[in-house]
């Protein structure tokens, strides 16, 4: 099993490329499209880059799975279909959770579907897909979302998105709608500190505390052991009361609301309107 690491600093964003060394057939992992909310443009730069790899190293990619609906990046998902016929842009069957929760937030169009049709697949939680001769389980680690979940490859690698990060920076947050603190304290230590300690956890952000350089790659040995927020001694209690404290103080990610509107779409811009023009939405608050 080959893995491949591409870092976006303006995110802090892992995106992966996972491929059968037999078969040459791949998945690519949360990939990030450029996003400059100034003048609400975007660019292909972190796309770019993927795809040179993918065609450089004759990869079939077959699908691009997404961790969870970002809270933090636009997904350039749909963009892979231009360069890779039938690739396919898939996600777990609990997005229709969160698009039903943000479609009320955003009051998005009448027709907006709250099926998860925007997809080209549902994943099925506990099922296991294949990728040329490797297989991988999609493992329910919700919390920092309630349609969060982490691929589990039967070679002992897993994919966590934003449930858990590198020993010093700790957990996902929990504070977005429908989040919990409870749901990511059983998803951390019933499903990802359950696996085998030398089990190898590739996280879905890097956010480089104290200025250390990039790291992406810890286990759960090493995460029971030394996680910041929450080890294998960590009681429930303990995690919630810190976690709900902990996200009272930080702030909304800088792209929250461009990311989840666009990313519930499966990446597909909003419906053009009688100008021509696509729009995302912004609530106005008063503080």
């Amino acid at each position: 099993m080959n893995i491949k690491a591409f870092f976006d600093h303006d995110t802090s964003t892992l995106t992966y490329v996972v491929s059968d060394p037999a078969t040459k057939e791949a998945a690519i992992i949360d990939p990030v499209l450029d996003y400059d909310p100034m003048a609400s443009r975007v660019t292909k730069d972190s796309l770019k880059t993927v795809i040179q790899y993918v065609q450089e190293s004759n990869l079939k990619p077959l699908y691009v799975l997404e961790t969870h609906a970002h809270a933090d990046h636009l997904s350039s998902s749909q963009f892979f279909k231009d360069y890779f016929s039938g690739i396919k842009v898939m996600i777990n069957e609990r997005i229709c959770i969160v698009q039903k929760t943000f479609r009320d937030v955003f009051n998005l169009e009448k027709d907006f579907q709250i099926d998860g049709s925007q997809f080209d697949g549902l994943l099925k939680m506990e099922e296991t897909y294949s990728i040329g001769n490797l297989k991988f389980k999609v493992l329910p680690t919700p919390g920092h979302t309630p349609a969060c979940s982490s691929y589990i490859f039967e070679s002992g690698n897993l994919f966590s998105g934003d449930a858990i990060f590198m020993p010093d920076s700790g957990t996902g947050r929990c504070d977005f709608p429908m989040g919990s603190a409870s749901d990511l304290y059983d998803s951390i230590t019933q499903k990802i500190y359950s696996l085998p300690k030398e089990t190898r956890i590739f996280v879905g952000h890097d956010y480089q505390p104290n200025g250390r350089g990039l790291a992406y790659q810890t286990s759960v040995g090493e995460e029971k052991s030394s996680n910041i927020q929450l080890r294998d001694s960590t009681s429930r209690e303990e995690f919630i009361k810190f976690r709900t404290e902990r996200d009272k103080t930080l702030d909304a990610p800088r792209l929250l609301y461009q990311s989840v509107q666009f990313n519930i779409r499966e990446g597909h811009w909003p419906p053009e309107e009688s100008n021509g023009s696509s729009y995302l939405k912004m609530p106005l608050t008063m503080g």
